[in-house]
């Protein structure tokens, strides 16, 4: 690794490394549940396509809506830790429901609560991560904690395949065995951060207020829009699992597409947080959009499975690209008292797009076919990018 890299590794606080390390263990548990639900909602459950993208795109919209009260009230209380302890052990304790459930109601309720929990923990967690790191090295420091989350995005499928071939295909056996992860998570955030001494004393005020609101600025609002803009352009990523399927792959071996996608992610996303503390926010954007468009055109063009796979690595670039460089671009626009608010309705934004997207993508996969749905997806890329011309001057 070069030199300026692990200088950079160096001076990331011990608490960041922590909070990555929790992300890791509690994304091992979810994705060995979430990338095989898919298939385990469709074969096992008897799902369409189209129950599929609305029990996704309301799980995850539910996520990030959740993510509004959470971090404004992570402001009210001048306090971070205690709702992200509260956020992460919600999503640990529902991972049991998967295993038992029996209908399609079941699996709703477990992946709606799961879901809750992401979004309490979500908006306090980033506001945490901004609160402890120098502004300098913000780039770096969101950029890590995304490549040991992703880290654990891609151990998960890929411990659940493992499992899925010992075990003969039984997904809930393997659903079981996500819960201990999850629960390490919890123990490793209660024990192993410590929340920054505030000076002076917390005042505690209406973070959603019209004047709070206002202070938030037109730049602010910027950032929040184009993040809803690029969610609206990638949709879940359930139809990679369903584009997989068709071509023919086992069953077991699905979730290996995801596995490669978090492979690349985890790989790039610490680079290009490290490159945007020193190169244009919105050039990086823009690059991402480029490598969105691209992937959906490869994965629009076939459904064998090199084909896949490298849409899928494209998937996988642009999300290191665009997700921990979003995240920062947040902290640099919003005032310090109001970071989680400001997260809150950043992903508030992304989760209404989130779910718009996810229903759209299930509607034109069950009545125009997978290659259409990845056109789509091309086609919103488009608007991300006339969005990034029309960017404000304090933006870089």
């Amino acid at each position: 690794m070069p030199k300026i890299a692990k200088d950079a590794l160096t001076k990331i606080p011990n608490g960041v490394w922590v909070l990555g390390f929790v992300s890791l263990l509690m994304d091992v548990s979810s994705e060995m549940i979430h990338s095989l639900l898919p298939l385990f909602m469709v074969t096992v459950l008897g799902a369409s396509a189209l129950a599929v993208g609305v029990i996704e795109g309301i799980a995850e919209a539910t996520a990030l809506l959740v993510k509004v009260f959470s971090g404004a009230l992570s402001d009210y209380l001048g306090k971070r830790k205690v709702l992200a302890v509260f956020g992460y052990a919600l999503g640990a304790l529902t991972k049991p429901m998967f295993a038992l459930a029996s209908g399609l109601g079941m699996a709703f309720s477990a992946r709606f609560l799961d879901r809750v929990g992401k979004g309490i923990r979500g908006a306090p967690r980033d506001a945490l991560i901004a609160e402890i790191t120098p502004a300098e090295i913000r780039g770096a420091a969101f950029g890590l904690r995304q490549a040991l989350d992703t880290v654990g995005a891609f151990l998960g499928p890929l411990l659940g395949v493992g499992l899925m071939l010992l075990w003969a295909d039984n997904f809930r056996a393997v659903f079981w065995v996500a819960v201990i992860p999850g629960l390490l998570a919890v123990a490793l955030l209660l024990f192993g951060v410590h929340e920054p001494d505030r000076q002076g004393v917390h005042q505690p005020t209406n973070p959603i207020s019209r004047e709070n609101l206002h202070r938030l600025g037109s730049a602010y609002w910027w950032v929040a829009g184009i993040g809803a803009v690029f969610t609206l352009a990638r949709f879940s990523e359930a139809f990679l699992v369903l584009r997989a399927a068709q071509g023919g792959i086992p069953v077991a071996l699905v979730p290996l597409v995801i596995v490669a996608m978090n492979i690349i992610y985890a790989a790039s996303a610490y680079p290009f947080g490290k490159l945007s503390d020193s190169m244009s926010h919105t050039k990086l954007l823009a690059l991402g959009l480029v490598v969105l468009i691209a992937a959906d055109l490869v994965l629009a063009s076939g459904d064998h499975w090199t084909t896949v796979l490298l849409g899928v690595a494209l998937w996988g670039v642009h999300l290191g690209l665009t997700q921990g460089l979003l995240a920062r671009m947040v902290a640099d626009v919003s005032p310090a008292d109001l970071r989680g608010t400001a997260y809150g309705f950043f992903n508030l934004m992304s989760g209404l797009a989130m779910l718009v997207a996810s229903v759209l993508a299930g509607l034109l996969w069950d009545k125009l076919g997978a290659a259409f749905t990845f056109y789509a997806g091309a086609g919103f890329c488009v608007i991300a990018a006339i969005a990034l011309a029309a960017r404000p001057a304090n933006v870089r």
